[in-house]
């Protein structure tokens, strides 16, 4: 993959940025889309795996002014801080009154007061999908994270979806949710007028562009990546992964690499 994206060009071109264009950077790219994210906006970014940091750094490359990314993980939140962005530990503060504290909707308001109605961000990403858990707790809540975005986005806003939803999840809580129905907080979406976007990536529809962005310098995309292993070695590093333990955000698996 890196070789089909890099063929051509010379060194310093480092191979693991063209690597993540195969799925989390467009996927991330797409979030931001999907949420409409332009110059000079404030975005929440729930989720701080690859996709979500994926997402938050293409905020930035969007112009956001401010992009917080929520999370519980450090070694994540930490990969946040460092491009950028404003981490939030939802198992430390209550991340609506936190964001709503940080953005406090003078920029809308009239005067030097702040127009509380427009507290909060202008537009939201969840980059967790139904899989989502209840802060403190270790039952899943598969809406909690869009009931959140709906609160914490201004009225008028937009939420992007790059998060996973399914039609059926047989390991749901309740009945309803293991049909794909969640309880989602549809009447203050629609008092607020915030617009939801939502699908699967078309990879190959930002591709070229991210791909060009990378060859510019302006995108460097592989800071997400934590740990490079031999092909071997895949296993327990999926495992390690799938765990969030040892600093495992995203691995990079290097058949050539020397033991």
């Amino acid at each position: 993959m890196a070789e089909a994206f890099s063929s051509g060009f010379k060194r310093p071109f480092f191979e693991d940025h063209f690597i993540l264009l195969a799925n989390i950077f467009p996927t991330g790219y797409h979030g931001a889309e999907l949420a409409d994210v332009r110059p000079g906006e404030s975005v929440a970014v729930f989720g701080a795996g690859p996709v979500g940091l994926m997402a938050a750094y293409s905020c930035l490359l969007r112009g956001a002014s401010k992009v917080f990314v929520v999370d519980r993980i450090k070694e994540r939140l930490d990969k946040a801080r460092e491009i950028g962005c404003i981490p939030v530990n939802f198992d430390e503060v209550n991340p609506v009154e936190f964001i709503k504290e940080q953005s406090p909707g003078d920029r809308l308001a009239t005067g030097s007061v702040p127009n509380k109605a427009f507290a909060g961000v202008d537009k939201g990403i969840d980059a967790v999908g139904y899989q989502a858990h209840v802060r403190g707790a270790a039952r899943e809540d598969p809406a909690i994270v869009l009931n959140t975005l709906i609160e914490v986005v201004r009225p008028t806003g937009a939420i992007g979806v790059p998060g996973l939803y399914v039609p059926a999840d047989p390991g749901a809580p309740d009945e309803e949710a293991k049909q794909g129905r969640l309880r989602l907080a549809i009447g203050r979406l629609f008092e607020k007028g915030i617009r939801l976007g939502t699908g699967q990536c078309n990879v190959k529809r930002y591709n070229q562009y991210l791909r060009d962005l990378i060859i510019a310098g302006r995108a460097k995309p592989s800071f997400v990546v934590s740990h490079r292993h031999r092909l071997e070695e895949a296993p327990l590093a999926y495992e390690k992964f799938d765990k969030r333990v040892e600093g495992y955000v995203k691995v990079v698996l290097k058949p050539q690499m020397a033991a």
